[in-house]
């Protein structure tokens, strides 16, 4: 519709534009053909020696918008053209506007060897014929608008009609209905807006896809633990003696952590797949690894575990963006290395920067645990994979899926490889940084 009124809009200024324009022209034109008939006249009766007496009748008919005055030299009028409006008492020559009667008369004057001929018309009379014939000139303009504002409204519509089937059908779908618009019989200027919203459709079904088959995942990994609670509460309650009853309850004990981590990751791994990065100020790596460090130490104390850091020369201050998401990343990667190590194992974390770009952080964490096959380690970054030869089998499954999620969105790279010391090496290479100069 404001296509449609914009249109409209355009070709009524133009029509008015144009008619005013021709009005203008033809009103000009008129006045100077009426001028020209003036001239002419005047310049034909001056070679006429005596106006006979027929000329004379014919010259005052009533119907004649021209009155005709000759003086002789000695300012004696030979002829008028009789009115009932007085004409001009004085002959100008050439074109002149001269008042008499009350209007205003447009003359031409002409001087011969013995006398002085003018040839006068009302202003007014002019005037009026001139409109006349401009508005005949503008009639058929504005009675060819309508019909030009019929044909445009209904090329309008026409045009439009594929983008109204389309809202027609968006309004129809309902909120779970993500197949593509149809992208058939549209406009060109429109076409790349509906490419742009299947995109999005295309987009957000996967979004949803994954979300839907996280949530599956998600109860399928909860069942067991809660299942197993529920089983422990029950053992704890048929307890016979004191004994049983505190195994039960260490039991239960165990399960309820075991259960508190997967929730915790679980919630970890959804943060992580919530969308795009957040803006955040930067954080120095090595702060945010040995905060992680701190937090897996208690359970690498219980493994027997031996927990280093190596923080490489001016790795000190290379910062990462953010400072939540990699810290839930490198305690993650700490915690798999302590979990995945046998007990009395060594993990290694070391934090630097690239050989080849000195702003670019990397974090690698090795451990000597029973490492994963270079045929399996694209396949470990999936949710809920457990390796089968793992020295602890209470993990999740979520690790390495949480870090490989914290870093694509921040748009860092990992990379599995074999560890010197047997067991497996997960590095972390972030993209380099602006340096900014320091505040003197």
């Amino acid at each position: 519709m404001r296509l449609l009124l914009s249109l409209l809009a355009v070709l009524v200024i133009a029509a008015l534009a144009m008619g005013g324009s021709v009005y203008w022209n033809v009103l000009r034109q008129t006045e100077s053909l009426f001028d020209y008939q003036l001239r002419q006249m005047a310049l034909s009766l001056r070679d006429q020696g005596e106006i006979a007496p027929e000329d004379a009748r014919a010259l005052t008919d009533g119907q004649l918008d021209y009155v005709i005055q000759i003086w002789r030299e000695d300012g004696h009028e030979v002829y008028a053209t009789q009115l009932q409006t007085e004409p001009p008492a004085r002959a100008v020559l050439g074109f002149a506007d001269i008042p008499a009667g009350g209007i205003v008369w447009r003359t031409f004057g002409v001087e011969t060897r013995d006398r002085v001929i003018q040839v006068a018309q009302p202003q007014n009379v002019r005037h009026a014929r001139a409109a006349q014939a401009a508005l005949r000139s503008v009639v058929p303009l504005l009675a060819v608008a309508p019909a030009l504002a019929l044909v445009i409204g209904w090329l309008v519509s026409r045009s439009l009609a594929p983008l109204q089937r389309l809202a027609v059908e968006v309004r129809s779908r309902d909120s779970g209905s993500l197949q593509a618009l149809p992208e058939e019989d549209l406009p060109d200027e429109v076409l790349p807006l509906v490419q742009s919203l299947n995109a999005l459709l295309a987009r957000l079904g996967a979004a949803l896809a994954a979300q839907r088959h996280f949530v599956g995942d998600a109860a399928h990994e909860l069942r067991s633990p809660l299942t197993a609670l529920k089983l422990q509460v029950q053992v704890m309650r048929r307890a016979p003696d004191e004994g049983t009853r505190d195994e039960a309850a260490r039991a239960l004990t165990a399960g309820v952590d075991r259960a508190t981590r997967l929730v915790e990751q679980l919630l970890a791994l959804a943060r992580s797949e919530a969308g795009p990065p957040r803006d955040a100020t930067a954080t120095p790596l090595a702060e945010l690894v040995r905060q992680a460090m701190a937090d897996v130490a208690p359970f690498a104390d219980a493994r027997g575990t031996t927990l280093e850091l190596d923080v490489a020369d001016g790795a000190e201050g290379v910062s990462v963006p953010g400072d939540g998401d990699v810290a839930v990343l490198a305690r993650n990667l700490i915690d798999n290395a302590v979990r995945y190590s046998p007990p009395g194992g060594r993990v290694s974390v070391w934090v630097g920067t690239d050989a080849t770009h000195a702003t670019a952080p990397v974090l690698q964490v090795d451990d000597d645990g029973p490492g994963i096959p270079q045929a399996d380690r694209e396949m470990v970054f999936d949710r809920f994979v457990r390796r089968d030869n793992a020295a602890d089998q209470t993990g999740s499954g979520l690790g390495l899926a949480i870090v490989r999620q914290v870093a694509l969105r921040q748009g860092a790279e990992v990379a599995l490889s074999d560890s010197p010391a047997g067991g497996l090496r997960v590095r972390v290479a972030w993209p380099a940084r602006e340096k900014r100069a320091d505040a003197s």
